[in-house]
This record gives structure tokens, sequence and C-alpha cells, in this order.
């Protein structure tokens, strides 16, 4: 009889495999082998200190005086030019507040010598140039983005603009109706509505404080805004800034035959007075909403003074380093009292602002107010934590780098140091001098600018928050906004 053979390779592939198995894991090599490398504590890593240096622009003067500031950059065929002039709400006549932004509107809008104000947008269009105006306070800027072919033609119009505006009526008739429309819209946004207010009502009856009105709008004529171009605007007044794909020696020549045909002006314009701090005082602008806006305002360092470092990172601390703030997490985060906390610093030429804010529910008014009360009064009393300092000086000083990205950037802060008068080192020096505060600075500065009794105060909402406050805290003052 036959026998069959029967096969054993199933019984040899498991037992050969179990083998391995075996010997990988009793293997005293392999065992060795796989131990993980020993890792570096992160907070022990070290990195050479970070050295940055922002490029310079080239600073040209054109035969009529006026200052350009050029950074060349080919890295595209786009130019960028910016124009700062000295103009602002500061220089509106008492009565005609809103001049100087309508006359900046209309000389975007209404037209230049021996063209209409449509014919300019049809050809910036057709170039698919950017025609952007701004005005502040205390200056304003115009600027023209616009491709490397297109430049010649883009001069000659951005030129006439700034110099051979016509005022159109038809626009300006149209611009004011606009404006008037914006300011009644105003009213119905809470919060548009509380900066307007809280900036007449810090600077009280200066003229940095002045607000536009429909009434101050509709007083205007167009022989105020063809008054206001001829004070303002000429070649004392103005600096640019160039940045993109163009050359020292071409930028000279186009320039020149541009702008430097712009006539010299014999009349001056005055200079305003600076601001006056005033009393701390608590104003309540009623509103019936089911929140709240709350503002507290001091004046602060200007750009120019020591105290500007110190006071950029008790700032950050108390309230713009966002989720890592002081009010953000004391008022949002652990309490949930607010959409939307912080504080923010505007250093200008010659003073500076410091706000903190909360726009919160009705009900939790008086706390947010109170919390806000005791988180400045606090920086001032008790030095900031090394950590918290720590913190914060690594923060400013990253994103200070961030503020340099492109060449039009770079050109447009070293014109508006020259135009601000700040040294010409603020820029090299800034990172060192912030790295060098110190936390008693910091709490010294908050004592100097930061006393509970120099606030100015603004809270918006409705009659149940007036009744809660006006308990709560004396000498509350009722007003009314301004529109009319």
């Amino acid at each position: 009889m036959q026998h069959k053979q029967t096969s054993d390779k199933p019984s040899l592939l498991i037992g050969a495999f179990l083998f391995c198995l075996c010997f990988v894991h009793f293997s005293p090599v392999t065992t060795l082998a796989a131990a993980p490398p020993a890792l570096t504590d992160p907070d022990r890593i070290r990195y050479k200190p970070l050295s940055f240096h922002p490029p310079t622009a080239d600073r040209i003067i054109l035969t009529n005086g006026l200052v350009v500031y050029l950074l060349e950059n080919g890295e595209l065929p786009l130019l960028k030019i910016r124009v700062v002039v000295r103009t602002g709400s500061i220089y509106d006549p008492p009565g005609k507040e809103g001049l100087a932004e309508l006359t900046a509107t209309m000389m975007e809008t209404g037209g230049i010598a021996g063209m209409t104000g449509n014919s300019v947008d049809e050809i910036l269009e057709s170039m698919a140039a950017l025609l952007q105006t701004s005005i502040n306070r205390d200056y304003g800027t115009f600027s023209l983005s616009l491709l490397k072919n297109d430049l010649e033609k883009g001069l000659d119009i951005f030129s006439r603009i700034l110099m051979q505006p016509v005022f159109e009526q038809d626009k300006l008739t149209l611009a004011k109706g606009l404006k008037i429309e914006d300011l009644r819209r105003i009213f119905d946004d809470p919060q548009k509505l509380a900066f307007r207010e809280f900036g007449r009502l810090m600077y009280e009856d200066s003229q940095w404080g002045r607000v536009a009105t429909r009434e101050s709008i509709s007083r205007l004529q167009r022989d105020d805004l063809i008054r206001t171009h001829e004070l303002f605007y000429n070649p004392e007044n103005v600096m640019i800034a160039v940045s993109g794909d163009i050359g020292r020696k071409e930028a000279e020549i186009l320039l020149n035959r541009y702008f430097g045909i712009w006539k010299l002006s014999e009349k001056k314009v005055p200079t305003p007075s600076l601001p006056h701090p005033r009393e701390g005082e608590i104003f309540f602008l009623p509103k019936d909403i089911p929140q709240s806006v709350v503002l507290f305002g001091w004046f602060a360092p200007s750009k120019k003074e020591a105290q500007f470092y110190p006071f950029e990172i008790l700032d950050f601390i108390v309230g713009s380093g966002g989720f890592r703030s002081r009010i953000f997490q004391e008022i949002r985060t652990n309490r949930g009292l607010a959409y939307s906390t912080g504080s923010f610093y505007k250093a200008g030429k010659e003073h500076g602002l410091f706000v903190a804010y909360a726009l919160t529910k009705s009900e939790s008014t008086v706390s947010v107010f109170s919390l806000i009360q005791s988180i400045i009064r606090e920086i001032g009393e008790k030095p900031v934590l090394p950590e918290e300092l720590k913190m914060a000086r690594n923060a400013i000083l990253n994103s200070f780098i961030f503020s340099f990205t492109s060449a039009d950037q770079i050109a447009f802060q070293q014109l508006l140091l020259k135009y601000n008068d700040i040294p010409d080192d603020f820029l090299v020096s800034y990172r060192n001098k912030i790295d060098n505060v110190t936390a008693d600075e910091i709490r010294k500065v908050a004592g100097l600018y930061l006393a509970q009794g120099k606030a100015v105060v603004l809270i918006i909402g409705n009659d149940a928050v007036y009744r809660d406050i006006s308990t709560t805290f004396y000498k509350i003052k009722r007003i009314e906004g301004k529109y009319d």
C-alpha cells in the first residue's frame, strides 16, 4: 500500500518565525540598539543672538527741495509711491470740521487739469493701478500702486492729482452727501460711535478733538477746498516714498520731471498747539442696546521720550498681547465677561495715547469697569513677573521684524520717522532698548502716566447700565453724541 506524504512547510515556517522572534526579543545587541536617544530639554537649547538690520532707503532731494525716500526692489515689475502731506483734521477751521478729509477725497475723485474725475478713474482702471487716500489727525497720505510699464503715465496723473485738482462741483455734491450719510450711520454702530466720541472727549475742546458733523460738512464749499489745497499742498509740506522696480538714476529723472516743477509757496502752515491733559472724568452716553462699550484713556509718552520703550512693554502685558495679556486673561478667559477686550498704545510725534477697552453685556458692565481699574492700578504698584517681562520682550522683538516684510514698508517707515523728527537711529536701536527694559521701569512709567484720577472714561450703554454705574461710582457725567 502506498502512503501519501504530507507537506510540513507550514509547520517549518511557523517554527522559523518563532525562533526569529525569540532571537530578536532576547538578543542583547538588539536591546541596546533599540534604546531611545536622550532628548535635550527645549528650555536648555541656546541659539546665537538674532541680528537684524533693516535696509536703508536712499534719500533724494528734488530740484525744488522735495524729499524722496527710495528703496529699489526688482523682484517684480511693480512700484508703489506714497506721499505724506502735512495736513489733517487738527487744521480744520472751527465750524468747518471735515474740510481736510473732504479736500483729499475730492482730489482723488473730483478731476484734474485737463481730465475729468471719471476719465481719471477709467485710465487708472485700465492700468490696474490702485489710488488710495487717507487723512489722519496730523497728516494725510496718498498712494499709487502700478506696473512698471505704466510708470510715466501713472506719475503724470498722480502728480496732477496732488498739484492740479479741479474739485468738480457735481462730484463735491456727491462726496458731501456720502459723508453726511456715513455720519448718520455712525450712531448705529456702538463701537464706531464709542471711539469717535472718546477721541472728542479725550482731547476736550482742543483742535485735536474736532470731529466732522452733518452741519459742518453741509457748510463746506468748493472755495474752502481750493484754499485748503493752496495752503497745505506744496513741496515744503510733502514727502514721498518710492519702492519697487526702479533704480536711483531713473527715479531722480522721472520724479524731477513730474514733481520737481511743483512750485514753492509763500504761505506757511500754522503750527498746531499740543493737546493739554485734562482732568480724569467718567462720561456716559446713553444708547438702547443689550451690551456696553467701556473705554479708559490716558495721555502717554511720545515716540521721542525714553519712557516710550517701557510703555510699549507695559501695553503688551496689560492688553495688546492678546490671549497672554492681563486684561484678556482676567476679563475674558477667566470670567467670560467680554466679547472683545484689550488695550492699545499709539505714540506720536509729541504725545501718545493709551486706551484700555471692553465690549461686554449690560449686566456685567460694572464688574468689567472695576476689573480694568484694578489691573491698571496693579501694574503701577507691583513689578511685573520675570517670565511675563521676558515673554513680552520676545513677542515685541519678534513682531518688530515683520514690520519690514516689503520694500514699501521699509521706505515708508523711514519717511515717517523723518516727517515726525524722530532720530535716524530709531529703527536700529529699537530692539536693544526694548531688550534692556526692566520691571522697575515699567512700574515707574505706569505710576507716572496711569494714575486713576487722570483716566478719561467713556461708557456707552442703556439706562439700566447708567443706574448701576451711577450707583457704584460718583460724578458720572451723562452726555449726548455730537452729530448735527
